[in-house]
């Protein structure tokens, strides 16, 4: 008697699995290829002089004529030392407090990392941050080491989230970064490239008797 655990999947299901992952999948891919656009190498829409946002008592910051990935960063330096409550429940309404977690802590580290690191260096930094969205636009479109491409994906979203998530002007809704974040990790846990993704063709490369050392081989399926 075959245990239920070695049951096979009514093949409706996993037809179904195989058709809303490589939806989800191509849909990550999309978000992060609309936003290379904005923040283009060289000067990564910053203009020629790379302005930043600066804090102002009156109105929280002033624009200092910034914009591209700049007015983003220095809009995460400004809000850093902010009350940062993220994760909002209000249940004024039905008699009930208000749930919610402040990361303030985390932000302000966030902050101090941009001030003495990022922004001080934005023509290089710039580039990574491009780079990394590139590669994860690249990893979910074509399926290739989709893993190591939702790693990347959890750490940009998650480093927004921390920066972005739910400042007061311009209001930068939460669950816009955190859905994001959700869709990054199914994405992990599910290894999406192996449904019509070029990590399906490596995986069976890999798997052929003799075609890798053990290491390397480990190490193209844990990331496929």
């Amino acid at each position: 008697m075959n245990n239920a655990n070695e049951i096979e999947k009514p093949r409706l299901d996993k037809t179904l699995y195989n058709i809303f992952i490589v939806i989800a999948r191509l849909g990550l891919a999309y978000l992060f290829f609309t936003q290379l656009w904005w923040k283009l190498p060289p000067n990564f829409g910053c203009g020629s002089a790379f302005n930043f946002p600066q804090p102002s008592e009156q109105n929280f910051w002033t624009d200092n004529n910034s914009s591209g990935l700049c007015y983003w960063m220095g809009l995460e330096s400004v809000f850093a030392s902010k009350p940062r409550p993220v994760l909002i429940a209000d249940m004024r309404s039905a008699g009930l407090p208000t749930i919610s977690i402040d990361i303030a802590p985390v932000a302000r580290l966030n902050g101090l990392l941009l001030d003495n690191v990022f922004i001080p260096n934005i023509r290089i930094f710039g580039w990574l941050v491009w780079l990394a969205e590139f590669w994860i636009f690249l990893s979910m479109f074509l399926g290739l080491f989709s893993r190591l491409g939702s790693l990347t994906a959890i750490g940009m979203t998650l480093q927004l989230f921390i920066g972005l998530a739910n400042i007061p002007r311009p209001f930068e809704w939460e669950w816009s970064y955190g859905t994001a974040i959700f869709l990054a990790f199914t994405m992990l846990a599910t290894a999406p490239g192996r449904v019509l993704g070029v990590d399906a063709w490596l995986r069976m490369q890999l798997l052929k008797p003799g075609s890798r050392s053990n290491l390397l081989k480990r190490i193209g399926l844990l990331l496929t």
